[in-house]
């Protein structure tokens, strides 16, 4: 077939990318995007403790539902994608819903009759609760945002990529230019929001502070849609699932076959000339799929030598696709359980700076308490290129491997900080639980309790570590998903990991439910001063430990992608006097 310069087929139709001349959109589209959301949801956790007079297990398990679902969602928002309406539809229909989520959210706290009454923290009256309807039209805000973020977040970054040509040098110096600056507005956004945004709802206005990241979106919204003219827009591929689908009932309905002794040449094995998916050698897990490669008396080729009818016979490319999938499952369900930390230093890390001295100095400035996490990101982004210039080329001399470790190693070190940054945390808020009930300072938190003497700084360690588990675990998990999925399926890898983070929002509300209700309040009541926070913290990091020695035993059991029947168990042996990695990990 001939190609032209491009790399593309002289018989398709010519795509024109625009590259740069697109960028200010995109990236615009993105950061303000980015500001709207982020100033929004990051200080959600007060504003309903304060405005909406809700008790601090019902907040936090509300956040937990609605960071879940924000999460899952984009699975959804990956399937339309690239099933149906592919992504400038998507992003399109998207963004018009998160800013009319922000806009629901914002009326809630313009207008008196949208919120309860307001309650200072000094009345001797009980705060009256939200009405049903006034709960109804929240959670109608809070849903919109929801649907917006699960079409944002599987497309954004995919869509940015679209209008480069990937078949050229200049196309793809662009695409990892845009990777540059889609993380740096990301990072600077973050910042911002956590910030200046924060710091005006939480000090000047929250209807102002609600208002500017409404008008933020309106912004985004509005460069989205200014650039259409210029933006490449690709077609869906259909649903990626559907070859899934065809191998897992082709081996159903073929299940009480025999499979051949010489596995392999007797399987089929068509492989389509369009298929952007590698050729992978067959494998002995999961044998039992191998069943929808074979080829019975029933089974028809077409002239091509494909299937005639592919719910009935699979190629055994397919089923090592499935088989790719299936491989993953474990280690990213290890992942569910290690969210379960980090969620935890965005949400009860929160109730701890509002009974912490956040005085900046001798000064009256308060930071906000939501603005405590933006070290998380500080912590990262510092340990980033220290790892990337200084650390990996120290361990690439000591294990011989190009990235220093394997990935499954980096997830690892990342688990293995976690449960230290929940002992950290467990420790830090013995200390201030006891310094409030000591030596308090004379002002009250509002109605949960008097304010620790200890400074707020003191949560730094703990943010700063979760940060850093942050930079090994999830770094490596997306790319982790990138590499070990199917090419094919590579936009529902991406969605893995903010999936795996919605069932840990479910999962860490689930256990602050039931530990409240087992403790009868006494471990997460309203006051911590009152409460045992510590001790919940220390059942995180034992429900860590388990989860460290499941993803081991996960980890010696696991198959790279493309590795056939070569690949031995993963056996890491550590010798700390030596300091060197002996691994056996046969690629």
């Amino acid at each position: 077939m001939e190609r032209s310069e491009d790399g593309h087929s002289l018989d398709e139709p010519k795509v024109n990318y625009r590259g740069v001349k697109a960028m200010p959109f995109v990236v615009g589209n993105e950061t303000f995007e980015k500001l709207g959301t982020t100033g929004t949801s990051s200080n959600l956790l007060v504003y309903l403790t304060d405005i909406f007079h809700m008790k601090s297990i019902t907040a936090t398990t509300l956040m937990n539902i609605f960071h879940g679902s924000t999460n899952f969602s984009t699975l959804f928002g990956a399937f339309l994608c690239d099933t149906y309406l592919g992504r400038y539809k998507t992003l399109g229909y998207a963004s018009v819903a998160s800013f009319m989520g922000m806009v629901v959210v914002t009326l809630t706290a313009t207008f008196e009759n949208f919120h309860p009454p307001y309650c200072g923290k000094d009345s001797p009256d009980p705060c009256l609760e939200a009405t049903p309807w006034q709960m109804a039209f929240l959670i109608f805000g809070l849903g919109l945002l929801v649907i917006g973020a699960g079409g944002i977040r599987p497309c954004n970054l995919a869509f940015g990529a679209d209008q480069f040509n990937p078949n050229t040098a200049s196309g793809k110096l662009g695409i990892n230019s845009f990777f540059n600056w889609y993380y740096f507005t990301f990072t600077f956004a973050m910042m911002i929001s956590l910030t200046v945004i924060v710091y005006v709802q939480t000090e000047l206005s929250w209807a102002w502070g609600l208002a500017i990241p409404a008008f933020l979106m309106f912004l985004s919204c509005a460069l989205f849609f200014m650039g259409s003219w210029i933006y490449v827009k690709l077609e869906p591929d259909g649903s990626p699932f559907t070859s899934v689908m065809r191998v897992l009932m082709a081996a159903l309905k073929k299940r009480r076959l025999a499979l051949p002794d010489q596995k392999w040449p007797s399987l089929f094995n068509h492989i389509p000339s369009n298929s952007i998916n590698s050729s992978l050698p067959h494998t002995d897990q999961f044998r039992f799929l191998d069943k929808a490669a074979m080829i019975t008396p029933e089974d028809k080729l077409k002239s091509d030598g494909s299937a005639a009818d592919p719910w009935t016979l699979c190629s055994i490319q397919q089923v090592e696709e499935v088989k790719c999938l299936v491989r993953v499952i474990p280690i990213w369900a290890s992942a569910i359980i290690y969210h379960v930390a980090t969620t935890q230093q965005q949400t009860y890390v929160v109730f701890q700076a509002l009974q912490s001295d956040r005085r900046l100095g001798a000064t009256h400035f308060k930071i906000p308490a939501a603005s405590y996490t933006i070290f998380t990101m500080i912590g990262l982004t510092i340990w980033i290129p220290f790892y990337d210039r200084i650390l990996v080329p120290s361990l690439r001399r000591i294990t011989g491997k190009e990235a220093g470790i394997t990935l499954l190693q980096k997830m690892g070190f990342g688990i293995l900080i976690a449960i230290l940054t929940m002992f950290v945390s467990a420790m830090v808020e013995q200390k201030r639980r006891n310094l409030a009930l000591a030596a308090p300072l004379c002002e009250q938190a509002g109605r949960r309790g008097a304010i620790s003497s200890m400074s707020a700084l003191w949560l730094l360690p703990q943010l700063t570590l979760i940060g850093l588990s942050e930079a090994f675990t999830v770094i490596a998990q997306v790319e982790f998903y990138y590499k070990e999925f199917p090419e094919s399926m590579r936009s529902v890898g991406g969605s893995f990991s903010f999936v795996g983070l919605a069932l840990s929002n479910y999962l860490s509300g689930f256990m602050v439910t039931v530990v409240h209700h087992l403790s009868t309040g006494n471990w997460l009541p309203e006051d911590l001063n009152q409460g045992r926070l510590d001790y919940f913290y220390f059942l995180v990091s034992a429900l860590e430990v388990l989860n460290l020695g499941y993803f081991i035993l996960c980890s010696k059991w696991y198959k790279y992608k493309g590795s056939g029947n070569n690949t031995t168990s993963l056996v890491e042996i550590i010798h700390f006097g030596k300091t060197e990695f002996e691994k056996t990990v046969v690629y």
